[in-house]
């Protein structure tokens, strides 16, 4: 894939030319942040994503000296974007890396993607392992949504695909984390996907999932009742939590980084596309607003920890546009006010559900199928 050199987002109109860049003042400008005004030449811009993302590392103390970080990259442009981003600062820093895929088992999906992924890992020289549902729960994604009730075939009682699935790779992530000995999973979620998971938290009255919501080292027993695995959980974190997915999607451009683009033949069953076109509707109009609400959520995640932070989260603009920086930096917390104990059927580490059992063998059941 080339580089889109000339490629704008957000700059002039059409018939415009474009300046030059606000940082170097030599290159042409390419990217133009709305909420910061600063224009960008494609070099600035990915120096800019790089540096923002070292700085939230730093700030929410994300990775440790000496560290085994397992990178989930599913082949898609934020977590390829990611592993590019965290492999040149393992080359600079004390800490290795593994990469790690779910295979969720969708027929003419994730094939792509796989090839996509073990190809960058090849050339990058890094480790990469495939972990897939089928292996781990005996059953893929299509067969479990197969074995739905017909009444839930659209997700009624939280029963869609994306739930399922969901659930699964959270458990899976646990799993291949242990495997590999990472002390910490980074995923590839951004700003937007943070905001999107807070709204759709909100509307179903999955209220208790917000406190794990933190963007800095939730372990994965903690993570949303995960049921993560027996041994030690490793810390979930999102090192692309404050950056914008428009500004991620131009990084992989700008890189020249070969993703799959094609969407999950799923994702539509859920409610997070139509979430995702407001919240772009209303940035569109109102620049910055995403940056706003974030910090809203973060201090709505420091409250469900009891830890809320004074005088509170403060918006700072910069060279490389705004952030959200608490004022006391949030820590890690394993306990959100839950008893913690162990899945009564698979022993897994969780909150309890009914039963007692974890949200994996739940699924699992209402699959009529038994975890193992």
């Amino acid at each position: 894939m080339s580089t889109p050199a000339t490629l704008r987002i957000g700059g002039p109109g059409a018939g415009e030319a474009p300046g030059a860049c606000d940082r170097c003042g030599t290159g042409r400008a390419a990217y133009t942040r709305k909420y910061s005004g600063q224009s960008l030449c494609t070099g600035c811009f990915r120096h800019s994503i790089s540096r923002k993302v070292a700085k939230t590392v730093s700030k929410y103390d994300m990775i440790r000296d000496g560290g085994r970080v397992a990178v989930a990259v599913s082949g898609g442009k934020d977590s390829l974007a990611l592993l590019q981003i965290m492999h040149e600062m393992s080359q600079r820093h004390n800490f290795e890396i593994d990469v790690i895929t779910i295979d969720e088992g969708i027929p003419g999906y994730r094939d792509e993607a796989l090839g996509i992924v073990s190809d960058v890992c090849g050339s990058l020289g890094v480790g990469h392992r495939v972990y897939a549902y089928k292996d781990l729960f005996e059953v893929s994604l299509d067969e479990a949504l197969g074995m739905r009730q017909p009444q839930n075939r659209q997700g009624a009682r939280g029963m869609s695909s994306c739930s399922i699935c969901g659930t699964l790779r959270r458990r899976a992530i646990d799993i291949a984390a242990a495997d590999v000995g990472a002390d910490a999973v980074a995923t590839g979620h951004n700003l937007d996907d943070m905001l999107q998971t807070f709204l759709i938290n909100m509307l179903s009255g999955d209220t208790d999932k917000i406190a794990w919501m933190g963007p800095g080292g939730a372990t994965g027993a903690a993570a949303a009742d995960a049921g993560g695995h027996s041994g030690a959980n490793p810390r979930r974190i999102k090192p692309f939590c404050e950056i914008y997915e428009s500004e991620i999607v131009f990084y992989a451009f700008a890189s020249g980084l070969p993703f799959q683009q094609e969407p999950c033949p799923h994702m539509n069953e859920g409610i997070r596309t139509e979430i995702r076109e407001f919240l772009n509707s209303l940035e569109s109009e109102r620049s910055g607003i995403k940056n706003s609400m974030y910090a809203s959520v973060l201090r709505i995640v420091q409250m469900a920890h009891g830890r809320v932070a004074t005088p509170g989260l403060r918006e700072t603009g910069g060279p490389d546009g705004a952030t959200t920086t608490p004022a006391t930096p949030a820590t890690p917390s394993e306990s959100t006010g839950k008893r913690r104990s162990s899945c009564t059927r698979c022993g897994a580490s969780c909150t309890g559900g009914a039963g007692g059992i974890c949200s994996v063998c739940e699924t699992m059941a209402r699959l009529g199928r038994i975890c193992r």
